[in-house]
This record gives structure tokens, C-alpha cells and sequence, in this order.
């Protein structure tokens, strides 16, 4: 990722207020209590921490990995700002090592987008690997319909009073590229332009079935965004368990 992160750190949860993440993180708590899953987790891509937060919250025991130094600056702000007692660490999802094992491991709002196709099997493997037996692998991607359908070739845009966010998004084979722009006020009242690009792969659901079997895992199930039907569902959730 090109600078991805490096800017919008600071923004990201402001700008994404409208996800709802007590109802995102709620049907994480509800999907994890039914599969019995543990109390000690771990969450690849944490960013500024939304989720993590919301499960210790619950009284699960969270540690948080991102690949972005400035999202974990800000994870560690807002959960100290809660009083919320939470490990965070830098790692990359596609090299992870972790020094101890966990009872499962959450990857949501599209970690794994962010990889290219070659590179899934090895993290899924590395994933496996940080897990107890039994353990539970739960990511999300966004779907290829939402990225050929609804984001590809488009114009993104956030105008609010202190920052304004567009991206320029476009397909090139495998992948969308996503040239981000954030205008962010001054105290004296101009604006300082900052740009960052994002790089998401379209990952077919057969494809990551397959990635995830190969890496001992068997897969649970397959739904969409907070468990709707996955047809044309902007997200897929891949419920799995370490074999």
C-alpha cells in the first residue's frame, strides 16, 4: 500500500460514522457466542480499533494487528481515551507471526482485499498458525460486486466542514486502484491537501474458499454483510474453523 492509512488515520472513523459499528461489532459478539469460540482474540487490520474496543466492551480479551503505524497511534488514543485495556501491534497480514495463540482472529472491512491473489494461501496459513485448534478465522472482503459494480470507474466524495474526501477509483485488471484526497482545514481557516492511494484486489468467493480449505480451515459458511443473503451484498463474511 502505497502511503495507504498515512493520512486518513486520523479521519477514518469520522468519515465512516455512518457503518454503525455497535450493530457490526454487535453481530461479531452474537456469531462468536453461537460458535463457542473463546474469550481471547485477535484482530488483523484493527485499524483505529472500532471493534476491538466494542469486544473488550463485551468482555472479550483483544489484541489488535495493523500493517499502518498512524492507525495504531489513533487505536491506542481512543482506547485509552475509553479505559479500554487492548494490545495493539504492528504486523502485516501477509507475514503475520503473533507470541502466543489466540481462540480466534477477526480480519473485517476488507484486509484481505488489500493482497493480491498469489499472496492468500501463505496468509491464511500464517493465520492458521496463531490459532488454537478449534479456533475461529472470521474475515469479510468486499464482494465482486460491489467492487466491479458500484466502485469501479466511480468518483467517491465526503464534503463535511473541517475535511473533504474524494477518491478516484478505477479498475485495472485484478484490482482497483483508489487515488484518495483529503482536504483538511487549518486552525486560520485554509485548507492542507494530502493524497494517499489504496489498492484493492477483487478476490472471487470460489477463490477464497479454495485459499482458506488449502490452509486447514474448514469453511462455516458464507453470507453476506451482517449475515444478509450474499447475493449483491457489498460484503462477504468467511466464517471458518482451524481444523
Amino acid at each position: 500500500m502505497e502511503n495507504a492509512y498515512r493520512y486518513l488515520a486520523e479521519w477514518f472513523e469520522y468519515l465512516n460514522d455512518d457503518c454503525d459499528y455497535p450493530k457490526w461489532s454487535q453481530y461479531f459478539i452474537d456469531g462468536l457466542g453461537r460458535l463457542n469460540a473463546g474469550r481471547k482474540g485477535l484482530e488483523i487490520g484493527c485499524g483505529s480499533g472500532a471493534f476491538c474496543r466494542r469486544l473488550v466492551q463485551a468482555g472479550y480479551a483483544m489484541s489488535g494487528a495493523d500493517i499502518s503505524p498512524q492507525m495504531l497511534s489513533r487505536a491506542e488514543k481512543y482506547a485509552r481515551e475509553e479505559g479500554r485495556k487492548i494490545d495493539f501491534f504492528l504486523a502485516d497480514a501477509a507475514a503475520l507471526r503473533t507470541p502466543e495463540k489466540y481462540d480466534f482472529i477477526l480480519a473485517p472491512n476488507d484486509v484481505y482485499n488489500y493482497l493480491p491473489p498469489q499472496k492468500l494461501p501463505s496468509a491464511f496459513r500464517r493465520a492458521a498458525a496463531c490459532l488454537e485448534k478449534n479456533g475461529i478465522f472470521w474475515l469479510d472482503t468486499s464482494s465482486t460486486y460491489k467492487l466491479c459494480e458500484k466502485v469501479a470507474d466511480t468518483v467517491s466524495a465526503d464534503d463535511r466542514e473541517n475535511v473533504t474526501y474524494l477518491s478516484f477509483n478505477r479498475r485495472i485488471g485484478d484490482r482497483i486502484e483508489m487515488d484518495v484526497t483529503l482536504f483538511v482545514r487549518r486552525k486560520d481557516g485554509a485548507f492542507d491537501r494530502f493524497d494517499e492511494r489504496h489498492v484493492q484486489y477483487i478476490h472471487r468467493e470460489e477463490d477464497l474458499v479454495s485459499a482458506l480449505r488449502g490452509a486447514s480451515f474448514d469453511v462455516l459458511a458464507v453470507e453476506g454483510h451482517l449475515g444478509e443473503n450474499k447475493e449483491k451484498s457489498d460484503r462477504l463474511n468467511f466464517i471458518c474453523r482451524k481444523k
